[in-house]
């Protein structure tokens, strides 16, 4: 790719002289520099120029589509036994991906292939279909899209990096898998949370009304009407990268790439479901369990694909997720009903404009035992909070009718009558 031998040796030089930091988690093992849009090496300055120019208009003539100036450029470090899983570049904006080889000699057998992956109906990936060798000064290009399949920077870009650290995420799940429910406060990155925020203040957001009455109260948005940041967070809620790192949180299958039940055991001492998991446990005492260890997702409407089909539920196919955006307001609320689906799943629940948010005002997500009175977890609304709650049969969910009383924080909030969630249930 690069034309002059030694010019190539020479950004290699620049390149193995920068500060690396490790990034470890669920998908990627690797030493990263930072984003080089900013260095002054006049090799890695010169690059940059080229893959901005030249190279930019030549890779936009021969993919036929259209780039934009901008360019994000890092380079990464693979030692023995470094790797990076299956996953998609698809992030906002992107369009085309790609990858300068500065290698020694290589071997296949020394592993580091670029594998690409077929993928099914519903854009799964299925197997490997072609591998590329990593070879000095070779440039590996290929459009971005939803059936790409290789490494994920999402998470990345969202998440708090607390929870990507895997220390961090076998805690959590250790206390999950005793629980059934947790609460992961300050998930998002505070400047993403804020982004958030902003857009669901946004007057061109259609709301719909969910009902019937005899059921639940409440609006939820129109995604084809939201800022693009909201739809990239719904998209975000339903990408393959959290789904596996909500089967490292909770120990779930939800992702082909997660470890199996069963080749663990289903755990000592407690009572488990199928699945191994635990429904939520009662309280030990008289008071109300808040949004200090609690987590949940609150009633689906029926037309909100909750209840999929029983294959898709209980068998070997793609898991699968549904949810929506809500804003809840006085008068707002949902009932516990004969019609409510009740089969093993995963509840997510993500808040937004929660300040000074009061138990009392009502707006709590509360889990209750089928056929029964008796209040196993209540979830309060928190924000840039993310609740999880494993349900099984024979547990039930309401949010409970929030009062006038929530009207005062229009005292302090002007522009907070309620707030807002996003709820997601997630199926094996």
């Amino acid at each position: 790719f690069l034309r002059s031998p030694a010019f190539a040796a020479a950004l290699s030089d620049e390149l193995l002289g920068l500060g690396f930091s490790p990034r470890r988690n669920d998908l990627v093992s690797v030493r990263q520099s930072e984003e080089l849009g900013a260095r002054q090496e006049p090799h890695v300055a010169a690059l940059r120029r080229a893959l901005s120019g030249d190279v930019r208009a030549w890779l936009s003539a021969v993919t036929q589509i259209e780039l934009e100036p901008t360019i994000d450029i890092s380079c990464a470090k693979y030692e023995c036994t470094d790797v990076l899983l299956c996953h998609d570049d698809e992030l906002e904006g992107r369009r085309i991906a790609f990858i300068l080889y500065l290698v020694p000699p290589w071997e296949k057998s020394d592993g580091g292939t670029l594998d690409l992956f077929s993928t099914d109906e519903h854009f799964q990936p299925q197997k490997i279909i072609k591998s590329l060798m990593p070879s000095w000064n070779t440039l590996v290009f290929f459009e971005v899209s939803p059936v790409s399949f290789h490494q994920h920077e999402i998470l990345y870009e969202w998440i708090n990096v607390v929870y990507l650290d895997m220390d961090s995420q076998a805690q959590i799940q250790e206390e999950f898998e005793e629980r059934s429910e947790i609460l992961l406060k300050d998930f998002l990155k505070k400047e993403k949370f804020q982004l958030l925020c902003e857009a669901l203040e946004n007057k061109d957001i259609q709301w719909n009304t969910r009902g019937p009455p005899n059921k639940r109260l409440y609006e939820a948005a129109e995604e084809d009407s939201l800022p693009d940041i909201l739809k990239n967070f719904l998209q975000f809620l339903r990408s393959e990268a959290l789904f596996l790192l909500l089967s490292n949180f909770t120990g779930l299958k939800l992702h082909f790439l997660a470890p199996s039940d069963e080749d663990e055991d289903a755990g000592e001492g407690r009572a488990a479901d199928s699945a191994g998991h635990s429904s939520p446990k009662p309280r030990q005492d008289g008071t109300e369990q808040h949004a200090d260890g609690s987590a949940h997702q609150p009633d689906q409407p029926d037309d909100i694909p909750e209840a999929q089909d029983s294959e898709t539920q209980n068998g070997s196919s793609t898991p699968v997720c549904a949810g929506e955006l809500r804003r809840w307001t006085n008068g707002h609320y949902t009932l516990v009903h004969d019609a409510q689906a009740t089969e093993f799943a995963l509840d997510l629940l993500f808040f937004c404009g929660c300040e000074d948010w009061d138990p009392e005002y009502g707006g709590f997500t509360s889990y209750i035992a089928k056929g029964e009175d008796e209040e196993l977890l209540t979830v309060n609304p928190e924000d840039n909070c993310l609740a999880l709650v494993y349900r099984d049969k024979e547990t039930m969910k309401f949010v409970k009718y929030i009062n006038h009383r929530s009207l005062a924080r229009l005292k302090k909030h002007p522009n907070r009558k309620g707030f807002w969630d996003f709820s997601f249930v997630y199926y094996e």
